[in-house]
């Protein structure tokens, strides 16, 4: 008898600590990370962000998405063009620290911070699409990306193998007509169905082209919202005070504005139309071509989140979503990005995670791209290195309270002046209640920028009275005080940054001229 309740107690003590065991391994495995980016997806075009484009449901998905995780309201570029960005998401430095300054750029495989600290975590790592950052994407153990821009159909694609990079190439599909978002989701599905390390968390880059322009969308998408109006900003047609006092408007426009070039040009509108039926026009073209090119995003992205609740994998997988820049939707006229306005500066930013992330949660803490790669490195339990400049925001995506030394300013600067949209270069800081933007207009030592320099001028804008940037109050005597405080910050701010205007005695010269 003393013998069988020996026996007994024996197995019951091996059954209690297999289980406390499992508990601790399960305890101690990490997560799969999905890091999805598109290509210029506008924060207000995601119906989730509530901008005037929710009414006709443009991202069904990643609404779903926001609703079981956390959106964030206040996220932004430090360079709204997409290799610079995608830089400082792989280094987590700013683009005059990382060296990627304007397109002309590229990081190579010593530079490739985030995948290969990752993998040294102990992940399985891949990255799928758009790569747009010229060299071999080496430090991933998979990859399949698009050669520079890429095609929107029938995409050729860069892949791991015994050719030197670039030559070993592949096409998604040679004789039917495959989408570029549809052949990146087909490659993303094949991986993680076969991946060689299952044992291992994956960490999985799955970059869309869309719906960067010139807009194509896939063929089912042709007639969505055909029958649609599109609304339009108040902005498009009404400049108010808005831009440089006293001077017309820099950069590409939706309407004849500018006559170089315009979306008009680009979505073939009869130019013998009165300039307010063209910019109507174009803007309608742009807009569902654009929104179209969304649509099949989001689509997509609901294929990947299908198979992982398919295979178990959903509640296990923090899922990130996010674009490497803002875009300009007809606002005041703009199309493209590269500005520090609103619309493309600021980027959507949505993350579920049932484990550590609260369902139906937002947070406004200002946070910028240099931040990605170190809150994507403490999602895998990397702690920062030190020459990342950004700070995790995972304690904020978790729910916990901004920190009391979290930064009160984001600082943005564009160098590729002038060159394919007509932006003229600048710099600025942008707090909680107001931006102040320097448009210094010198090409200095940008790769790509255009030589010719443009006249300097400063805009300032109060956010509180403001949102839509439709007043300049940098002339305004009841602003000089607070002008004075903001030129103060933005120099400390590039002190801290390290991007003074030291080595450049020229742009020294403007900013204090002007």
């Amino acid at each position: 008898m003393q013998t069988r309740y020996f026996i007994s107690f024996v197995l019951c003590s091996i059954a209690i600590f297999c289980m406390a065991t499992s508990a601790v391994r399960a305890a101690e495995q990490k997560p799969n990370i999905l890091y999805i980016m598109s290509d210029d997806h506008a924060a207000h075009s995601i119906g989730a962000y509530q901008g005037r484009l929710a009414v006709v449901n443009p991202t069904p998905t990643l609404d779903r998405l926001a609703s079981e995780g956390m959106l964030l309201k206040n996220v932004f570029c430090t360079n709204s063009i997409c290799t610079p960005s995608r830089a400082t998401l792989m280094t987590g430095q700013y683009s005059h620290v990382n060296g990627v300054t304007t397109l002309n750029g590229a990081i190579g495989e010593e530079q490739q911070h985030l995948a290969r600290l990752i993998k040294e975590a102990g992940y399985e790592t891949a990255m799928i699409g758009k790569w747009h950052l010229k060299k071999e994407p080496a430090a991933f153990d998979f990859y399949t990306v698009l050669p520079g821009q890429g095609s929107y159909f029938n995409p050729v694609f860069r892949v791991r193998g015994p050719k030197p990079w670039p030559k070993n190439e592949f096409r998604s599909n040679r004789y039917d007509s495959k989408h570029s978002s549809d052949a990146i989701t087909d490659i993303s599905l094949k991986w993680l169905k076969n991946r060689k390390q299952k044992k291992k968390p994956f960490f999985l880059m799955h970059h869309f082209k869309a719906p960067h322009d010139n807009f194509e969308n896939a063929e089912r998408y042709d007639w969505l919202y055909q029958d649609v109006t599109i609304p339009e900003p108040e902005s498009l047609r009404t400049r108010g005070k808005h831009g440089p006092l006293g001077q017309a408007l820099y950069g590409t426009s939706v309407g004849p504005r500018n006559k170089r070039r315009n979306m008009g040009h680009h979505m073939f509108v009869d130019e013998k139309l009165s300039a307010e039926k063209y910019t109507g026009e174009s803007y309608q073209r742009y807009l569902k071509k654009f929104l179209r090119c969304v649509r099949g995003v989001d689509d997509n992205i609901k294929r990947l989140v299908e198979h992982l609740k398919a295979t178990g994998e959903l509640d296990n997988t923090i899922i990130v979503y996010t674009a490497d820049q803002g875009f300009m939707l007809g606002e005041h006229d703009y199309i493209d990005k590269r500005w520090m306005y609103e619309e493309s500066l600021r980027m959507p930013f949505i993350a579920r995670y049932p484990k550590w992330i609260k369902a139906h949660s937002k947070n406004g803490t200002m946070i910028n791209n240099v931040d990605f790669a170190p809150t994507l490195l403490e999602m895998a339990g990397v702690k920062k290195p030190e020459f990342m400049q950004g700070r995790s925001f995972l304690p904020i995506l978790k729910g916990e309270p901004t920190p009391a030394d979290w930064p009160d300013a984001t600082y943005y600067r564009y160098w590729m002046h002038m060159a394919h949209h007509d932006n003229p270069a600048h710099y600025g800081i942008r707090t909680k209640d107001f931006k102040l933007i320097f448009f210094y207009g010198l090409p200095l030592d940008a790769p790509g920028a255009v030589k010719t320099p443009t006249s300097p001028h400063w805009e300032l804008y109060d956010l509180r009275k403001d949102p839509r940037e439709m007043q300049n109050v940098i002339a305004d005597p009841a602003y000089q005080s607070t002008l004075k405080k903001l030129k103060h910050q933005l120099s400390q701010l590039k002190q801290q940054t390290g991007d003074t205007d030291d080595r450049f005695p020229e742009l020294k010269k403007r900013r204090d001229a002007s």
